[in-house]
């Protein structure tokens, strides 16, 4: 079982870069590259939410759960 990040997707169908997001949620380049690879183990929900408004999306549009 994994859960996978779609956050690239979801970017490019926005056409947002990363330090244009970066900057909307105010969160550094590092940690938000580190989330957008998929290498991250936790994320806060006021992160979920600051990246979920400045995406107009849903968690579940950058959140999947994929079983193995």
């Amino acid at each position: 079982m994994a859960i996978v990040v779609n956050l690239d997707v979801v970017m490019a169908q926005r056409k947002m870069s990363l330090s244009e997001l970066a900057e909307k949620v105010d969160l550094t380049l590092a940690n938000l590259s580190i989330l957008k690879t998929g290498k991250a183990r936790a994320i806060r929900f006021s992160t979920l939410e600051a990246i979920c408004l400045a995406l107009e999306c849903q968690p579940g549009d950058i959140l999947a759960f994929v079983e193995e």
